[in-house]
């Protein structure tokens, strides 16, 4: 796995709080686009163990960016990538700019 830069899409392509995946490096993103920035976690849903993140109700919760699976309804902070319902539970937060009109997506490895 790469610890560069990934382009993944021009920032027009990414349509407002909806969620949109990539695979970036061999592994699946989850990229969304609100009014608060730009947000990149795992599309791996840890609950349903399935990849579908990236299909999640986008919202907030006391002002934190959010996303809801859209399996189980679990929220995830799309800053960290913790699961607000579920303690001890989280997804793998990954870098996102936008540079020149284009999206790039750094992979992180935690854990």
């Amino acid at each position: 796995m790469s610890t560069g830069w990934h382009v993944v899409r021009p920032l027009g392509r990414l349509d407002p709080d909806r969620g949109v995946a990539a695979l970036v490096d061999g592994v699946q993103v989850a990229i969304f686009r609100t009014g608060d920035g730009l947000y990149a976690i795992d599309n791996r849903d840890p609950v349903a163990e399935a990849y579908v993140l990236s299909r999640g109700i986008v919202g907030s919760r006391q002002g934190v960016p959010t996303v809801a699976s859209p399996l189980h309804k679990q929220v995830h902070d799309l800053r960290t990538g913790v699961c607000l319902d579920l303690p001890g539970v989280a997804v793998t937060r990954h870098e996102i700019r936008c540079r020149n009109g284009m999206v790039e997506v750094r992979l992180r490895q935690e854990g």
